[in-house]
């Protein structure tokens, strides 16, 4: 394989790892009725005017499946953090207690687990659609090279590679994406 076109390979390859690592993180915020301490990673807090992260201002913690419990490092955040975690609009209810914050994370209804599967195949289509993209720019990269001097027959073998890359991508969304239906569907 030509140097150039190694190169282009090989930013492919991470272009993609970086795709499939977005499309995870997307994914994980997506709730299946289990509380984690990442459902509320979106959450921002006015803190001393600037806008924080709420694990940056607070403990949070899972006592069980269905419970999260936020512990702000300075009690005075209470109400800040109570009136973010609901403009947040991630469907969650904060209960203040004066020291604590305990989110109860309703069961999911057979109607709010269909419609989370369909967000999720929303986005494993759009990390797919980013996937495709990239393969696109790295056949347009090597194309350009024929004026370069890079044979045609080259070109051809590149792109029969990246081909391979973008089908082997597009498996992996596709596992994911499978394990999360899985998980969001399961009761």
């Amino acid at each position: 394989m030509d140097p150039k076109v190694k190169i282009y390979y090989e930013e492919c390859r991470g272009a993609m790892e970086k795709a499939i690592s977005h499309t995870e993180s997307e994914l994980v915020k997506l709730r299946a009725g289990k509380a984690l301490p990442s459902m509320l990673d979106q959450v921002y807090v006015d803190y001393y005017g600037n806008s924080t992260q709420l694990s940056q201002v607070a403990n949070i913690n899972t006592p069980d499946a269905r419970t999260l419990i936020v512990q702000p490092w300075e009690k005075n955040l209470i109400s800040t953090i109570e009136k973010a975690i609901l403009e947040a609009n991630l469907g969650l209810n904060p209960q203040n207690d004066g020291s604590v914050i305990r989110i109860n994370i309703p069961p999911l209804t057979e109607e709010r687990r269909k419609d989370l599967v369909k967000k999720a195949k929303a986005e494993a289509e759009q990390g797919k659609i980013t996937i495709r993209n990239i393969r696109k720019d790295a056949n347009e990269k090597v194309k350009k090279l024929t004026k370069d001097g890079l044979p045609e027959d080259e070109v051809k073998v590149s792109e029969g590679e990246v081909q391979k890359l973008t089908d082997t991508y597009i498996a992996k969304i596709d596992k994911i994406m499978e394990a999360k239906e899985k998980e969001i569907l399961t009761v």
